[in-house]
């Protein structure tokens, strides 16, 4: 019986999702209509259908109808849209038909590249060219404000683009469904004045730079992480290219990536809205871009600082006396260089013999029989509250050294309590350590060996792999 209601409800949820996407399409297929409506006539939306209907029917000429030419190439319908804009002092229409004739690539469509793109299609940019392989998690929005829940599962670029076309049908929106690679990047970024690099990885940022280097075109660079934030535009007006101020990769253990540290939604949002201010500034020629100067933000304190930084560097290899040439481009491998993967993928260490690891599947199996045992669960602590497995204890990796009485103690509390029907008299409880993907157990287990405990072994794949081959509805995050 439970299994026929799970069965409908799932049903149910299909229907839902299905009617959720196809009321996306038709939301944005009504706005792009009304919007080319309103171009060919500013005042028809105040008539009714039928109303429109009978309108070929003859009628005295308008003063609608005169042809106006106001020297500046703005149609009634872009002086209203942009009209907030217009009327600024220092920005006026000079600023926005620059704008409209202008082009940017936003490289990545999540946390940074969702609010540039929205502002970026709002403002009036004429072309904008978006650049993703990933698709739509439910994960994601919480930071990546572009996308919506009927568009998970769905390619984020096109989730991207649909967005920005709904906001402004009149803004040419590319899509470029693919990875950022050197086989590819002149071709796509040679169609584009400016670029914004909104990714969040290592690889991609020399790459990308580089890629900007030989093209000459400049770079909004933005980054977020926790709760801090940088931005800054390279490559622009004689200032420093990104491979001036880093010329050598950071170690990998530096490299901290969202999926695991953490973000506040919001943070990448604020980076993100300024990339869209400085790709505004640079296309319009308005105010001073942040060339030779790095904002910092900090969410917690509210305050947002802007430092000197070094300027551009004749011994830089990307655009020093021996600038990198589109052939040394080409054949450069940036994982390499760094020593960091442009994928994404959550890292997978093999520290251990088969022997000191155990499956998921095998640890529940010896959960349910009750074998005796100890399970250290080697997370942070607020890890450790979000979710955990039953009976286990929380003994954080990086106070394990401190901690070892603790597991002692709790080994030697299992050995004194009765044994299970079947187990043999005197048989030492088994020791498991689990984390969250599978590394810092492993780290875990090693240390544990040295230090004695040499039965311990770690589950591999930690807790994901539990939601994945044990329990599906228990929680990942």
């Amino acid at each position: 019986m439970e299994s026929n209601g799970n069965m409908a409800a799932a049903e149910i949820l299909r229907q839902i999702e299905s009617l959720k996407a196809e009321k996306t399409k038709i939301e944005q297929q009504i706005s792009s209509l009304e919007s080319q409506l309103h171009q060919l006539n500013p005042h028809i939306n105040n008539l009714k259908p039928n109303e429109e209907a009978n309108s070929n029917s003859f009628h005295a000429p308008l003063v609608s109808d005169l042809d106006y030419d106001f020297g500046h190439g703005l149609s009634p319908d872009m002086i209203y849209r942009y009209s907030r804009q217009l009327i600024l002092p220092s920005f006026g229409v000079q600023a926005q038909s620059k704008l409209l004739k202008s082009s940017v690539l936003v490289i990545g469509a999540g946390g940074l590249g969702s609010p540039a793109l929205l502002y970026l299609a709002a403002c009036g940019i004429g072309r904008i060219g978006i650049v993703d392989h990933d698709v739509v998690e439910l994960n994601n929005l919480h930071r990546q404000i572009i996308h919506a829940e009927s568009y998970i599962g769905r390619s984020k670029v096109e989730s991207a683009a649909a967005a920005c076309r709904a906001i402004n049908s009149t803004v040419e929106i590319v899509e470029h469904k693919e990875a950022f690679r050197t086989t590819n990047a002149l071709e796509i970024m040679k169609k584009y004045e400016i670029v914004i690099d909104a990714t969040d990885n290592v690889p991609s940022r020399y790459l990308i730079n580089d890629c900007c280097v030989v093209l000459g075109k400049p770079l909004i660079s933005g980054a977020a992480l926790g709760l801090e934030g940088q931005l800054t535009v390279y490559n622009y007006n004689g200032g420093p290219c990104y491979r001036c101020l880093f010329p050598t990769p950071p170690p990998t253990t530096a490299c901290q990536r969202c999926a695991d540290s953490g973000v506040l939604g919001v943070v990448p949002g604020v980076i993100g809205c300024l990339q869209a201010l400085e790709a505004i500034k640079v296309a319009s020629a308005i105010g001073d871009p942040l060339s030779g100067r790095m904002l910092l933000f900090d969410a917690l304190s509210g305050r947002i600082r802007v430092v000197k930084i070094r300027g551009s560097s004749l011994q830089c290899e990307a655009c020093g006396e021996n600038a990198i040439t589109p052939e040394q481009f080409r054949e450069m491998d940036y994982e390499i260089f760094t020593q960091t993967p442009l994928n994404t993928a959550p890292l997978k260490l093999k520290l251990l013999p088969a022997d000191a690891r155990i499956s998921s599947k095998e640890y529940h199996e010896k959960f349910v029989k009750g074998e005796e045992h100890v399970l250290v669960d080697v997370r942070p602590a607020h890890h450790y509250k979000i979710v955990s497995l039953p009976k286990s204890i929380n003994i954080p990796f990086s106070s394990l050294e401190a901690r070892l009485p603790e597991i002692s103690a709790a080994l030697g509390k299992k050995s004194n309590e009765d044994k299970v029907p079947g187990t043999t008299a005197g048989s030492s409880p088994s020791l498991y350590v689990v984390c969250r993907r599978g590394n810092d157990s492993q780290r875990a287990v090693q240390y544990l060996h040295k230090m004695g405990f040499t039965s311990a072994k770690d589950i591999v794949g930690g807790i994901e792999a539990w939601t994945q081959d044990v329990d599906p509805k228990f929680p990942t995050y």
